[in-house]
């Protein structure tokens, strides 16, 4: 075998490992949700984050990766145990900004998470938005799909609301958000929490399209050999996002000026 293909088959190698850890994370946190789901239903719930973060996996190699991590539910006993200590289920809400029109930067704020590849595995990015001035107001990389990493994108942004502003905050109903210790953040400063319906990604659309801007247009969807330099690429891409792109919605301003006058200036 030549040194070239060598190198090539470690890279590849190395790269079905990534994809393969974050599928077994993100089986994990959907089974946070749904415990017993089967392979097959988890096939079909993974397909749009599968797809976000560039994977193609088809369903036989997703049972044997998931399989090789003992992620395959075990078979019931013939005789199941009733029992009274089942896990309380996690709060959702119901979607409270569907046909709402915002005027003013802090009336809606949306959340969402989205996948940065590296050789060291996957960084989860927490991404807060505000609807009206489409600045990210928080942010943060994580390790893991953890309620963690949302809990600090959502400090930063609240260290930054004004005391008397109460945004709606809008989200899946990713078992993040839908968490306690990020619901009680939320009613700890008086926002009111909204979701979109069940596997409807349509309604959080705005953020959504932030993922894809990152992504498409300030490089972080291409790929890093660390996640140092991911963090740092990810850090510097929302600040330019913020202060540099222009948007049509905007009136062709940037969100940073935009939120800080908190309203779109029409010419």
């Amino acid at each position: 075998m030549s040194r070239q293909n060598y190198y090539a088959g470690r890279k590849q190698r190395q790269q079905r490992k990534v994809d393969a850890d974050l599928v077994a994370e993100l089986v994990r946190q959907e089974r946070k949700l749904q415990p017993r789901i089967g392979g097959r239903k988890l096939y079909k719930v993974l397909q749009l984050a599968l797809a976000e973060a560039g994977i193609e996996m088809g369903r036989d190699r997703m049972f044997d990766e998931l399989r090789a991590r003992g992620l395959l539910v075990p078979p019931l006993p013939r005789l199941w145990p009733r029992t009274t200590h089942y896990n309380a289920s996690l709060p959702v809400f119901r979607n409270e900004i569907k046909g709402l029109e915002v005027t003013r930067a802090n009336e809606i704020w949306v959340a969402d998470l989205t996948y940065v590849r590296t050789d060291e595995g996957f960084l989860y990015v927490s991404l807060i938005t505000d609807k009206c001035s489409r600045k990210i107001v928080g942010h943060h990389a994580d390790d893991t799909l953890e309620t963690v990493g949302p809990l600090k994108a959502l400090a930063m942004a609240l260290a930054e609301l004004p005391r008397d502003a109460k945004p709606i905050h809008h989200s899946d109903r990713g078992c993040q958000y839908c968490s306690h210790d990020y619901v009680e953040a939320l009613q700890e400063r008086c926002l009111s929490i909204s979701m979109t319906e069940e596997d409807h990604c349509a309604q959080n659309a705005l953020a959504e399209r932030v993922n894809g801007i990152l992504k498409q247009e300030y490089g972080i969807g291409g790929g890093f050999k660390l996640k140092a330099m991911a963090r740092r690429v990810i850090k510097e891409a929302v600040k330019l996002y913020n202060t540099r792109r222009l948007h049509t919605a905007l009136n062709y301003q940037v969100p940073e000026a935009v939120h800080r006058r908190g309203t779109v200036e029409l010419n």
